[in-house]
């Protein structure tokens, strides 16, 4: 899958978290999300994407995949990522 779609996926996820009033629970229901509902192989390369600085993700997008991002460092020190 091409990065400019998953970034406008990201996206459009973001804006309809963004609605809550919390940012942090609407950064944690953004990830939950992505989380349930994207394929592995799409939030392996959103991060990487992220990682690679995430030109065109929204600030919401952002903060949530880099949580995804940490994550994903954690479980692979443990040999589960």
């Amino acid at each position: 899958m091409h990065h400019e779609n998953l970034i406008k996926m990201a996206n459009d996820i973001g804006s309809f978290f963004q609605s809550d009033p919390d940012p942090i629970t609407a950064v944690e229901g953004m990830a939950d999300h992505l989380r349930r509902f994207w394929e592995p192989r799409m939030r392996k390369a959103i991060v990487q994407h992220y990682q690679a600085g995430g030109d065109g993700l929204s600030d919401l997008a952002q903060a949530a995949v880099k949580k995804l991002a940490a994550e994903s460092a954690a479980l692979s020190g443990i040999g589960d990522g």
